[in-house]
């Protein structure tokens, strides 16, 4: 996707920015709202990230003047506002969605993509037991089993699984694991990620022609869709 950023937070702009570009999207980032209106009507996005409260154009104008030009574009409005009378008044001006500040990226992540499928471009997920090659996972009874080998997995080595599964095809960053797994809005600095990814693999992986766990060197980690 090419999604731009209008956020003037510079910090916040630029992990936004390197979280969407870790994921495998395009990203263009304004610090203003002048610039982001420009931005926004001369290019075209899949997505907007706006941040209510911008300098020289706010947040909700951007948004105003996209929809009376009738730009559809998917907006997803942040803000540190997150009274009911701030997320309505968000909503009716035209944005898709509102999120309030501070928030995890991979939940900003998730809901850009809950736009996307809503245009059709991509496949929701919701099995609750997945194929994937010859691995059979079951997520309400959390069970897992390659060919006919009954693997056990920790409570760990299992969410950090079901994550990969439910991205199946996509890359999945560092951030993202951190984030979700982890329950971390920062980088620890450790090999944490490094460590169990190599122990899920060499309960999932080991003995098997087919590896099920792909490397995206400089990305992320992956698991192919079939």
């Amino acid at each position: 996707m090419k999604i731009l950023v209008i956020e003037d937070d510079k910090e916040l702009n630029a992990y936004i920015a390197k979280g969407l570009k870790e994921a495998g999207h395009n990203v263009d980032s304004a610090l203003d709202g002048k610039e982001g209106l420009f931005l926004a009507t001369s290019e075209s996005y899949d997505a907007l990230i706006v941040d209510r409260m911008l300098p020289s154009v706010d947040g909700l104008t951007i948004i105003k003047t996209l929809r009376a030009s009738n730009n559809p574009t998917p907006a997803i409005i942040l803000s540190a506002l997150g009274e009911v009378n701030d997320k309505v008044s968000g909503l009716k001006a035209g944005g898709d969605d509102y999120l309030v500040k501070p928030f995890a990226f991979a939940e900003l992540l998730a809901r850009l993509e809950v736009l996307v499928r809503r245009a059709g471009n991509q496949n929701s997920f919701e099995e609750t037991t997945i194929q994937i090659h010859d691995m059979q996972v079951d997520m309400m009874g959390r069970k897992v089993k390659r060919g006919s080998k009954i693997i056990e997995l920790q409570s760990r080595e299992f969410k950090l699984l079901e994550f990969l599964l439910r991205h199946k095809g996509q890359i999945v960053t560092r951030t993202m694991l951190l984030e979700q797994v982890w329950d971390y809005n920062f980088d620890p600095q450790t090999n944490v990620i490094d460590v169990h990814i190599s122990r899920l693999r060499s309960k999932i992986d080991k003995g098997f022609a087919k590896q099920i766990i792909k490397t995206i060197r400089g990305a992320g980690y992956m698991i192919e869709a079939d």
